[in-house]
């Protein structure tokens, strides 16, 4: 099938973790025409098959974007500063909608406030959530939601291991290391999925979850692995309030961390079954910590 036969699919944030690695698979797959989508196409790398201006905040961009697309992978950034995860999504959908888009892949989180009964406020999550009506009210031919994990490269960034008193490298946080409650990926294995949910649309495509678990362990799992492969890393539960005041936002890490060793990262439901799909229609099982680690750990001093 030469290209200008494929269908196409529209990738959001094609130069961010997440969209990078879709447009990869995509073109691995090589059953669909890609078109990243990106503020600043001028600049952009990629291997796309086209790349065209769109910006998420400017929604008179996203018509030009998306005409002709059969598919869109859609993802926010509740990082960036001033976004409205809500008004994006709804303008991208929107656009998705009038441009005759037949299949909606929406990268979404758990509803925490749902979740914890309105105790646990995290709205990084829950912004997310609170979309996944808004695609399946849409009317979409198809539309399917994919679950990134908890990154395995944060922890050898973000939330890597600081140093300590005695000079060594570890973490002080408030988690009971014993709780099994991360659901683990390599964000870069996520366009797997995605690639394979629009390769099957018959079993991913009537709004499906699809979440991204490479591994699920405790914080003391994630050290003990990293230990075993020579490092001498140390852990130390402190209370969450004794926590809350160590730096600005640490009571924000610390609900987090409330919410995981309570509810799980995904949450109480079991998501056995569609994790099964998610790696079936991927083609393949993601990595452990233990193999990523392995090859990509990092222990970051600079900024000790």
């Amino acid at each position: 099938m030469n290209s200008s036969d494929k269908k196409t699919i529209a990738v959001f944030g094609a130069t961010g973790h997440q969209g990078a690695g879709v447009v990869r698979a995509l073109k691995a797959n090589d059953q669909f025409k890609v078109r990243a989508l990106t503020r600043q196409p001028d600049t952009y790398q990629g291997p796309a098959d086209e790349v065209i201006a769109a910006d998420l905040d400017r929604p008179e961009t996203l018509a030009a974007a998306l005409a002709g697309a059969h598919g869109v992978f859609l993802v926010t950034n509740y990082w960036q500063d001033g976004t409205d995860e809500m008004k994006q999504a709804t303008s991208a959908i929107d656009a998705a909608k009038a441009a005759g888009v037949d299949h909606m892949v929406w990268s979404t989180l758990p509803n925490v406030e749902a979740i914890s009964g309105g105790k646990i406020s995290l709205p990084q999550f829950t912004g997310k959530a609170k979309i996944d009506p808004i695609v399946e009210a849409a009317g979409f031919a198809l539309h399917t939601f994919v679950v990134p994990p908890a990154y395995y490269q944060n922890f050898s960034g973000p939330v890597g291991p600081q140093k300590q008193q005695d000079g060594g490298y570890g973490w002080v946080l408030p988690i009971d290391p014993s709780v099994r409650c991360f659901h683990m990926g390599d964000i870069g294995e996520l366009g797997r999925i995605v690639a394979g949910a629009f390769a099957h649309p018959e079993e991913t495509g009537k709004g499906v979850y699809l979440p991204l678990v490479g591994d699920f362990l405790s914080f003391g799992d994630i050290v003990n692995t990293l230990n075993q492969q020579g490092h001498q890393f140390s852990f130390t539960q402190v209370p969450t309030e004794v926590f809350a005041g160590f730096f600005p936002g640490a009571a924000a890490v610390a609900e987090n961390l409330t919410y995981y060793e309570n509810y799980t990262y995904l949450g109480t439901r079991s998501f056995e079954h569609e994790i099964a799909l998610a790696n079936r229609v991927a083609g393949k099982t993601p990595t452990t910590f233990a193999a990523w680690a392995a090859e990509n750990f990092r222990l970051d001093t600079s900024a000790a």
